[in-house]
C-alpha cells in the first residue's frame, strides 16, 4: 500500500484506539489494579487464594484487550483483502499490455478507494467495541 494511504489508515485507527483507551480501557486497568490491591490486603488468605482474586481482577481487562485486538485483525484483513483486489486489476491490467504509469494510477486510484471504504468504516467499528466493553462485567 502506498505510504500515504498506509499513514492516513494507520491515524485514523490510532485515533480510534486511543479514544477507546481513554474512555474506557484506562478505567478498566484502574478498577483491575484497585481490585488488585484489595486481594494482597488479606492477611488471611492463602497465597493460592491471593493470586486466584488476582486473576478474577485481570479477567476483564483482558477480556476488554482480546475484543479490541480481534475486532483490529478483522479490520487488517478485510483491508489486506482489498488492496490484494486491487493487485489482481492491477496485474490484469498489465497483463493486457497497459503501460507501467496506466497500472501505477489504477493501482493508486484503487488502493486509496480501499482506505477511504476503511477509514469510514472506523466509527461503526468503534460503537462496537464501546458497546461490547460497556458490557463487561467489571
Amino acid at each position: 500500500m502506498a505510504e500515504a494511504h498506509q499513514n492516513r489508515v494507520t491515524r485514523a485507527v490510532e485515533d480510534m484506539v486511543q479514544s477507546l483507551e481513554k474512555e474506557h480501557i484506562r478505567k478498566m486497568q484502574g478498577h483491575m489494579f484497585r481490585c488488585s490491591a484489595e486481594c494482597c490486603e488479606s492477611s488471611t488468605s492463602s497465597m493460592s487464594q491471593v493470586h486466584q482474586c488476582i486473576e478474577r481482577c485481570h479477567t476483564p481487562l483482558a477480556q476488554a484487550q482480546g475484543l479490541v485486538t480481534t475486532e483490529l485483525e478483522m479490520f487488517q484483513d478485510r483491508l489486506t483483502r482489498c488492496t490484494m483486489h486491487c493487485n489482481d486489476k492491477a496485474k490484469d491490467l498489465f497483463d493486457s499490455g497497459a503501460k507501467e504509469p496506466a497500472v501505477r494510477a489504477l493501482m493508486d486510484g484503487c488502493v486509496g478507494g480501499c482506505v477511504d471504504d476503511h477509514i469510514n468504516l472506523l466509527p461503526s467499528v468503534t460503537r462496537k467495541l464501546k458497546d461490547n466493553l460497556s458490557s463487561i462485567k467489571q
